[in-house]
């Protein structure tokens, strides 16, 4: 149970992914047919690209992100914090995994700053399952286009900014991801 007096209470996770490939299956070639259907592996244009985005997640239904394309370390952690400040007028109960940038002295720097605004709370180590923003980040896997893959790192981060921003006016998927638990893999679960 999570209770917070007069505070927001916030869920936060940071996510990297690339365009996923098109495979074919073992066996099979460019331009074979598959159950008399040609099948196409896409284009490919050799170029690895991938953009990072960071979310964060309300019990209220609000939700606030960052994509980037840099890699993720304190001084982007200190930057997301920074705007997530600047939309509540409360102090802010962030609940973060253990990230080594959640824990770096930059970090623990701009917080001291801050702690009159903003003040975080950490997960056990290695419990994805008790982080609900893990879910955003499988949605956003599972719905960015299956039908087209993005041809370059802006196109990527522009595919990535529509899901959050479609999210955003969906409070009531957002307060859903609190609602449903991550099971652990593995055969006694």
């Amino acid at each position: 149970m999570r209770v917070c007096l007069n505070t927001y209470l916030v869920e936060v996770n940071s996510n990297g992914f690339r365009p996923a490939a098109g495979c074919l299956r073992l066996g099979e070639k460019r331009g074979s047919r598959v159950q008399g259907m040609p099948f196409h592996a896409p284009h490919r244009t050799g170029n690895r690209f991938s953009v990072n985005a960071m979310s964060a997640i309300s019990t209220r239904g609000r939700m606030h992100f960052m994509v980037f394309t840099e890699s993720f370390d304190a001084k982007v952690m200190c930057r997301f914090l920074a705007r997530i400040v600047g939309h509540f007028d409360r102090k802010i109960h962030l609940i973060v995994d253990r990230h080594s940038a959640h824990r770096s002295k930059t970090v623990r720097d701009w917080l001291a700053d801050h702690n009159d605004e903003i003040e975080l709370h950490f997960l056990p180590s290695y419990s994805p399952e008790l982080n609900p923003d893990e879910l955003v980040n499988a949605d956003l896997k599972r719905s960015l286009p299956h039908t087209h893959r993005a041809r370059s790192q802006a196109e990527l981060a522009a595919e990535t900014r529509r899901f959050f921003h479609r999210r955003q006016r969906q409070p009531h998927i957002v307060r859903g991801y609190f609602g449903v638990r991550i099971q652990k893999d593995g055969p006694d679960q």
